[in-house]
């Protein structure tokens, strides 16, 4: 890695992608103006998402070339035989130098915060794991602390699917979960949570183990994930659960099987058979996505192990130690205290400790990270 954010981003190889950035810009600008476009809202929305997340890099990325444009200027000046005016020039590089390493710093900043999918909409699902009726609690708080997170934050949540249990708990939920940068900030939740407590039902007051699995994906708009009706199987059944006699009357539940890849989604929470394949098609088109961006990620330097561990959603990312009141993020060795208001919502110390760690290893693998991007 280069002693300065300068000699790092001033490398020809990096300054070429700047470049490129500003050239895609430029036709995402011509995209917006264009009628088709605009005419087609799923196509526009991601355009013009893509156009701002763009925007802040472009603006620097045109600064930086202008002042590259007066330090070259200069340096002719300092080169020359008028004495004061080499002298006033070699003033001026100097102020001129530290912008450039200020404007080279942001750069790298906003280079290493967002890989494109940050700024998105998360679909999260929470599924039971080994540890039975506790298991399912414990799915349920995760569920409740990330609701209150994102209340505290002002998203909105939306449940998509859920299958509760007698013991009041869930063997899995979805919901989608919507605003600014909700995926930046929920990425990392991605893993397998274990759970060190005391059940409500345990008269010996002998310790249990459970666990809960949490999978975060960006959720994906209709023009970037293309689903065939024929690679598409679609079952109908009636909705269980809580809502009474009359949800179990007609077939709304739906089940979706992509025949391709093997996903299958289900959704049951609305009495709408319509509204029920609309939010399973979201959940699908989100989980294809990711899919996708796994295989395109795992091409280039495999850096998913970051984010879940082995690969898949089943490695142990975090314990909460009820006992010692202690939740250990293992991919950070990092301990936070305070179980009760953790589980309230009170996650922003954990997030921003996962988004620093991700930032740090991000600059330590910047060149690999910009020639791959």
């Amino acid at each position: 890695m280069s002693d300065s954010a300068s000699e790092t981003i001033l490398n020809p190889a990096v300054l070429k992608k700047l470049d490129e950035l500003t050239q895609r810009q430029e036709e995402l600008l011509q995209q917006m103006a264009d009628p088709d476009v605009i005419a087609n809202q799923s196509l526009y929305r991601t355009v013009t998402r893509e156009q701002g997340a763009l925007s802040k890099r472009v603006v620097l990325i045109q600064q930086l070339r202008r002042v590259m444009s007066e330090l070259e200027d200069s340096q002719t000046l300092l080169d020359g035989d008028d004495e004061e005016m080499a002298e006033l020039a070699a003033a001026e590089i100097e102020d001129l130098q530290q912008k450039q390493e200020e404007i080279c710093l942001s750069i790298q900043d906003l280079l290493l915060q967002d890989d494109g999918t940050d700024s998105r909409n998360a679909i999260v699902e929470i599924r039971a794991g080994t540890g039975g009726d506790e298991a399912g609690l414990f799915a349920m708080d995760l569920l409740k602390m990330y609701s209150r997170f994102a209340e505290r934050r002002k998203w909105k949540v939306e449940e998509m699917d859920i299958s509760a249990n007698e013991a009041g708990g869930v063997s899995q939920v979805v919901f989608c979960v919507q605003g600014e940068e909700v995926y930046r900030f929920l990425k990392h939740e991605s893993g397998g949570h274990r759970v060190q407590r005391v059940p409500t039902t345990e008269s010996s007051g002998r310790i249990h183990t459970s666990l809960a699995t949490v999978a975060v994906l960006p959720e994906a708009e209709d023009v970037e994930v293309e689903i065939r009706d024929e690679d598409l199987r679609i079952d109908l059944f009636c909705a269980s659960g809580p809502g009474g006699q009359s949800v179990n009357k007609t077939t709304s539940a739906v089940r979706l099987t992509h025949l391709p890849t093997g996903l299958v989604v289900s959704c049951q929470d609305e009495r709408s058979q319509h509204k029920n394949k609309a939010k399973a098609m979201r959940v699908l088109r989100a989980k294809l996505f990711d899919l996708e961006q796994q295989q395109r990620q795992n091409e280039r330097d495999a850096s998913r192990k970051s984010m879940v561990g082995s690969g898949d959603r089943s490695g142990k990312v975090r314990t909460y130690n009820f006992p010692q009141d202690r939740v250990t993020d293992h991919r950070i060795g990092q301990n936070f205290f305070g179980i009760p208001k953790i589980l309230m919502g009170e996650i922003d110390e954990i997030c921003t400790a996962m988004m620093e760690n991700e930032r740090i290893e991000k600059l330590q693998n910047f060149d690999s990270l910009v020639n791959a991007s």
